[in-house]
């Protein structure tokens, strides 16, 4: 997956990562109300998405069922990535110093990220 995908693509994938194969009208349906999309904008993103290759379809008497070719795990592993690789140096220790500084941080999350580290620890 050479191109990135747009808030508004995600939340298609968001869809179909949930369930899938899905119709056009199904996509639509579960898309959020509030984006206020009609279903031709919605066959748009998917139109872009099959573009980029993260969607596949198959014809399914008129119309077509949809589903993702890229797991959500790995499009968060590469969007992850990116991130750190951009604002970070590709590092993740000033990212999780960035979070903390700005009180980002839950008691939860420091909880979860010691837990993380003392399972990584030999």
């Amino acid at each position: 997956m050479a191109e990135r995908i747009s808030d508004g693509e995600h939340a298609v994938m968001d869809v179909l990562w949930d369930e899938s194969p899905l119709t056009a009208a199904e996509v639509a349906e579960r898309i959020d109300p509030a984006r206020g999309w009609s279903d031709r904008t919605v066959k748009t993103m998917l139109a872009r998405l099959l573009a980029k290759g993260v969607l596949a379809h198959e014809e399914d008497g008129r119309r077509y069922l949809y589903r993702p070719l890229v797991a959500r795990a790995d499009y968060a592993a590469r969007e992850s990535r990116r991130l750190i690789d951009r604002l970070f140096g590709g590092r993740a220790a000033p990212l999780v110093a960035h979070l903390a500084e700005q009180d980002q941080l839950t008691a939860e999350d420091i909880a979860e990220i010691e837990a993380l580290l003392k399972a990584l620890k030999p």
